[in-house]
């Protein structure tokens, strides 16, 4: 991979003849560069809850956007044209990852530059981030260059890099520039509208930009232009202190985009004179009798989906990127393999600027493993045809750095396949994601993703997602409650990635129902292999007996803990919430009990103090009439409060009413329903008062 140092720069061209791209091949990208490339930044927190946004500009000649339609952020992703698209963050092994997906054969001939920044938010600055890193792939997945920065300081917005061009070719270059004024000064700086009401200074770079190795100098700045009305992509300036204080109305979407269409929160009352009465449906799942059946009926409804709702077809296939144009999709096409045609379940075509991305398609259902010689089969097909991609889908849920195949490249051929995988959870969360929260552009995409949905989600469809824990779930039960198990053991690692798959497979469920992100929480240093991770988790469940996660939840005060006790046969949900910074210890206690008032009666609560000795706890039902019990008697200091309910686990290895896959997920369910909702939520992510913000 291509190191690249602060200042530098290299031509994409250059990293595509190194990565051994060849012309001439069907499907194949650019001959002169690569047509798309997805950014990705990383970098890890101490404490494990530092987070930052990402955000891109598209610039002209003068070095400023054209429009504010040229920001995107977190309310502006997407642009019409496809060319740049907001992956949001996805878990790690040691954290997670911010990915912005790029279409260059797309990007308008007036944008000479695009700028890769990232922001933090309440007081935060990248000072306190570790192992911040630039990392450029190609379309395949595979990673071309890498630029880590060794030093941010006391900044709150940070330029990494940019693309440009340069002789009609796309460069990039690693920038590593500071903004001590936040997003809104480099905004500004950028020409994007800002409320200037408070006469704020105008944004100074906290250090100048290192020198571009390029010998043609970089245009001279203009003057913004002058402010106007507060659009979508406006940066709200800092208020003056003697201000009143007005409610910050969220972003809406870009003035430009077309208004969305979503399902009505309340069903519409049915015609049926009883319950007998079965909807008709475009997807029927009562004629399935066998896994051929299933596999060929959810091929042909997603893919079918997929190419009629340009929205969801393009969020399913960015990430593997795919570039943004017409998609085509086909099922049981028949392809030479040798003496005997191969039938891939189906095939995706997309086709921009007369270019193809052509990705072969494997499924699974029911639970029904994939088979190494047939990705393998499909894998050399796609290298033989100038394929650019294989997709895997099925009901597990894929790990980094545990490949659900092991297949083999031969490294004589010079064009590159990617193989990905998709998992049916993934597909209905990005459903739920649209047809509930973000919308789609008809009232009939509606209906026919809302049919997807219904047919992926039915018992008998066999697309359940994760569903089993795999033969090692019942001998690492009986051995940890006999006392028998030991550390290295092999089957304890099996247990462990079938919990992880578990979680991430949660997240997808419940970020699906409330349209928020919720992920994973990685706490392990970057740079540790997942492997070794794993083991180290397999050994503490060897010893402890214990499997435990943590979940972040978008708009919740704190990480949701799971803790699942094997000895005991007990799930724990919690969350810690940090004490408030004004006011009484006994107005804190009588507050939260308050908010607490629907919670469950069982739910235990304990006071965090300062020297971690632990301080009084209780349940609900105890201290309701009695907050005062929750303050420590000795006067130590309070530092927050934990909550925690508890709940029987299943003992099988399935998701029936009795496995465990469905005790965790009905117990975080529950716990987010009946307690996460009452807690205040946290303060707004951008109104530090020193700090220029973001109103979401």
């Amino acid at each position: 991979m291509y190191e690249l140092s602060k200042g530098a720069n290299v031509s994409l061209a250059a990293l595509s003849e190194n990565a051994g791209d060849v012309e001439g091949t069907e499907g194949a990208g650019n001959a002169d560069g690569i047509d798309s490339v997805i950014v990705s930044l990383d970098w890890t927190s101490p404490t494990g809850e530092g987070d930052a946004d990402v955000s891109v500009l598209l610039l002209d000649a003068d070095g400023k956007v054209r429009s504010d339609a040229d920001f995107y952020f977190y309310n502006n992703p997407v642009a019409a044209d496809g060319s740049v698209r907001l992956l949001g963050k996805t878990p790690t092994g040691s954290g997670s990852k911010d990915r912005i997906s790029f279409d260059l054969t797309a990007v308008p001939d007036p944008v000479d530059r695009i700028v890769v920044a990232a922001s933090r938010y309440d007081g935060g600055h990248f000072g306190e981030l570790d192992d911040l890193r630039l990392t450029v792939a190609d379309g395949t997945g595979e990673d071309l260059l890498r630029f880590a920065i060794d030093e941010a300081d006391s900044v709150s917005a940070f330029i990494f890099g940019e693309i440009y061009r340069r002789a009609g070719q796309w460069k990039i270059r690693a920038v590593g520039q500071g903004y001590d004024t936040g997003l809104a000064g480099l905004a500004k700086d950028f020409g994007v509208d800002i409320d200037d009401d408070a006469a704020a200074e105008p944004a100074e770079p906290a250090e100048p930009a290192a020198a571009p190795a390029d010998p043609e100098p970089s245009p001279p700045p203009v003057p913004a232009p002058a402010a106007g009305p507060m659009s979508p992509a406006t940066v709200p300036a800092p208020r003056r202190a003697d201000e009143q204080a007005a409610p910050v109305k969220s972003s809406s979407r870009p003035r430009t985009a077309k208004k969305k269409v979503t399902l009505p929160k309340v069903a519409r009352k049915s015609l049926a004179e009883n319950e007998s009465w079965k909807e008709a449906r475009l997807f029927p799942v009562s004629s399935l009798k066998s896994d051929r059946d299933r596999e060929m009926r959810a091929t042909s409804v997603l893919l079918s989906v997929m190419a009629n709702i340009p929205e969801f077809g393009r969020r399913l296939t960015a990430a593997f990127g795919a570039p943004a144009g017409r998609m085509e999709t086909f099922t049981e096409v028949s392809l030479p393999h040798g003496d005997t045609p191969r039938r891939p379940d189906g095939v995706i075509r997309v086709e921009r600027a007369g270019k193809l991305w052509t990705a072969l398609v494997e499924t699974k259902t029911n639970g029904n493993g994939l088979k190494v010689e047939q990705v393998q089969a499909y894998m050399d097909i796609a290298a033989r045809r100038g394929y650019e991609a294989v997709i895997t889908l099925s009901n597990d849920v894929a790990l980094e750095g545990s490949p659900l195949v092991d297949v083999k490249t031969d490294g004589r051929r010079k064009h590159k396949v990617a193989l990905w995988h998709l998992s049916w959870a993934e597909v209905a969360h990005q459903a739920q994601m649209l047809l509930r929260h973000e919308g789609v552009g008809t009232m009939a995409h509606a209906w026919l993703l809302q049919e997807l949905l219904h047919y992926v989600q039915h018992e008998n469809s066999g697309c359940h997602g994760f569903q089993n824990m795999g033969s090692a779930w019942v001998p690492v039960r009986n051995g940890i409650d006999d006392e028998t198990l030991c550390q290295g053991d092999p089957r304890a690692v099996e247990v462990v990635e079938s919990w992880e798959r578990l979680i991430r497979q949660v997240c997808l469920r419940l970020g699906g129902e409330l349209g928020q992100k919720v992920l994973p929480v990685q706490r392990s240093k970057r740079g540790v292999d997942p492997a070794a991770r794993r083991s180290l988790l397999a050994d503490d469940l060897c010893s402890e007996g214990r499997l435990r996660s943590e979940l972040r939840i978008e708009g919740t005060p704190g990480v949701l803990a799971v803790t699942a006790d094997l000895r005991t046969g007990r799930l724990r949900t919690s969350v810690e919430i940090p004490a408030p910074t004004q006011g009484y210890p006994l107005t804190w206690a009588k507050r939260l009990v308050k908010r607490l008032t629907d919670a469950p009666a069982d739910l235990h609560i304990e006071t965090l103090v300062e020297d971690g000795s632990g301080g009084p706890r209780g349940t609900l039902e105890r201290l309701r009439p009695e907050p005062a019990d929750l303050l420590p008697k000795n006067g130590a200091r309070i530092t927050g409060f934990r909550l925690s309910l508890f709940k029987g686990m299943g003992n099988g290895r399935g998701n029936a009413e009795t496995g465990f896959i469905r005790s965790v997920d009905d117990a975080v369910h529950k716990f987010y329903a009946t307690v996460a909702v009452h807690l205040d939520t946290p303060a707004p992510r951008r109104t530090a008062p020193a700090e220029p913000s973001l109103a979401r």
